[in-house]
C-alpha cells in the first residue's frame, strides 16, 4: 500500500434545480465568461437557454465558442484559446460532455501560454496558470467534470494525448441527471463503456493492500452494470441517469487510483489511437478492445485478479475452478457490452482496417515508466488490434 495525498477541490451541484447557482459561482472569478459548447444540441434541448439566462441575470458578459467535435481536436482548443487571450475571459463555462470540458481545460491552460498548444502534450510543458473552468455536464461518460485531465487530438499528425495536471481540474460542476434524458441509445451504451473502463484500468493493478477501494470499485461497476440497460431502455429514468453520472465522477476523480501511483493504463492507450486515426465514438473504441485484451493477458499470473473480477462484479459460482470463472467473466463483460448495450462488437463492422496497426502499436509499446498491469510488447498490442477485427 503506497502513502498518497488526496484533494478534490471541484464543487458539485448535484440534481434538479441547481442552476440557479450558475451566476453567483461564475461571479467569484471574474465578469468575462466563455461559454463552449458543441454542436447545438444543448439549443434543441433547451439548456443553453437556461444557462445564458442565468449568466446575463448575473450582469456577466457573455461570450461564445461553438463546434467542439466529439474527440476534441487542437485546432478548436488553439481557437478557444487565442479567443480567451483576445476577449481578457475570466471564465469558462464548458456545458457539454467530456470532449466539451477536455477542450475547455486546455483553452484555459493555453490562456496564458504563447507556445504551440500541442506542447502540453507533447513536450510536457508545465500547467504554471489557467483560467478556472465551470462545466454543466450533459452525459455520464469521461469524469472530466470532476478530474484533471484532458485528451485532445492533433488532427495534422493522427495523434490523440491526454494530460494530467490539478490546474485542469474543474472548479465547479453542475450535474443534473436530466440534462442526461436527451442522451441517445448508443451515446448513453458508449458513455457507460467508457465508465466501466475507467474503473477496470484501476482495478486490474498488481498494486495490493487497500481493500476499501477494491470494494468500492466493485460497487462503482456493478452500479454501471446495473443502471446502464435501464437508461439504455428508459432514457428519462432519473434514478439510473444519477446513478450513471455519479458513478462517472468518482470513476476517475483520483478516488479509484489512490493508492496505484502513476501505473499506466492498458486499453485507453489502445483506443485512442483507434480514434485519433478513424474518429470513432471513444466508448465503443474501449468496448470493442477491453474483452480483447482481457483475454490477451490472462495468465497464471493475472488468474487470481480475474477469478476475483468474476465472482465479486459478475457474481460467479466460487466453487468453480479458477480458470472457468476468469473466461466467464470476460464472457459475461462481452455480453454487457455487446447485447444489454447493443454495441458492435468489431472494428470491421466500422470500416477499420490493419493498414496503421504498426504505427498505432509502436507508440503504444514505445511508453516509459512504471510497469503497467501485464507489459505490452509492440507485438502484443498488435494482437489485441487484431483480435478486435
Amino acid at each position: 500500500m503506497r502513502d498518497f495525498i488526496y484533494n478534490i477541490p471541484t464543487k458539485v451541484y448535484f440534481g434538479k434545480d441547481q442552476l440557479h447557482h450558475l451566476g453567483e459561482e461564475l461571479k467569484r472569478f471574474g465578469n468575462k465568461v466563455l461559454l463552449t459548447y458543441g454542436g447545438g444540441s444543448i439549443k434543441k434541448t433547451g439548456l443553453y437557454d437556461k444557462v445564458v439566462k442565468e449568466v446575463r441575470d448575473a450582469n456577466l458578459i457573455l461570450h461564445e465558442y461553438s463546434g467542439i467535435e466529439p474527440n476534441p481536436k487542437l485546432s478548436s482548443v488553439a481557437e478557444g484559446a487565442d479567443l480567451c487571450k483576445k476577449l481578457d475571459i475570466d471564465v469558462i463555462l464548458a456545458v457539454g460532455g467530456g470532449s466539451v470540458i477536455d477542450a475547455s481545460k486546455f483553452m484555459a491552460a493555453g490562456r496564458y501560454y504563447d507556445g504551440d498548444y500541442w506542447d502540453f502534450h507533447s513536450k510536457k510543458v508545465p500547467v504554471e496558470k489557467a483560467l478556472p473552468v465551470v462545466c454543466v455536464l450533459t452525459i455520464a461518460a469521461t469524469g472530466s467534470e470532476m478530474d484533471t485531465t484532458g485528451v485532445i487530438t492533433n488532427e495534422a499528425t493522427h495523434e490523440k494525448k491526454g494530460r494530467s495536471a490539478e490546474l485542469l481540474r474543474p472548479a465547479v460542476a453542475f450535474m443534473d441527471p436530466q440534462n442526461t434524458y436527451s442522451v441517445s441509445k448508443y451515446q448513453t451504451a458508449c458513455g457507460s463503456a467508457d465508465i466501466l473502463s475507467h474503473i477496470m484500468e484501476s482495478y486490474f493493478s498488481h498494486e495490493k493492500g487497500m481493500y476499501m477501494t477494491d470494494t468500492a470499485m466493485v460497487g462503482l461497476m456493478k452500479t454501471v452494470i446495473k443502471y446502464a440497460p435501464i437508461a439504455y431502455n428508459d432514457p428519462e429514468n432519473y434514478e439510473a441517469r444519477a446513478n450513471l453520472m455519479w458513478a462517472s465522477s468518482w470513476a476517475i476523480n483520483g478516488f479509484t487510483r489512490i493508492d496505484k501511483g502513476t501505473n499506466p493504463w492498458s486499453c485507453h492507450p489502445i483506443e485512442h489511437e483507434l480514434s485519433a486515426f478513424y474518429d470513432i465514438t471513444h466508448g465503443l473504441g474501449l468496448a470493442i478492445v477491453t474483452p480483447r485484451w482481457m483475454k490477451h493477458v490472462l495468465s497464471d499470473e493475472t488468474l487470481d485478479r480475474f477469478a476475483e473480477f468474476g465472482i465479486e462484479v459478475w457474481e460467479i459460482d466460487y466453487n468453480l475452478p479458477k480458470t472457468e470463472i476468469a473466461r466467464e467473466a470476460i464472457h459475461c463483460l462481452e455480453d454487457f457490452f455487446y447485447k444489454d448495450l447493443h454495441l458492435t462488437s468489431n472494428l470491421t463492422d466500422l470500416g477499420i482496417t490493419d493498414k496503421y496497426f504498426e504505427i498505432m502499436a509502436e507508440r503504444v509499446s514505445n511508453y516509459s515508466g512504471e510497469p503497467r498491469y501485464v507489459e505490452m510488447s509492440k507485438q502484443d498490442v498488435l494482437d489485441i488490434l487484431n483480435a478486435s477485427l
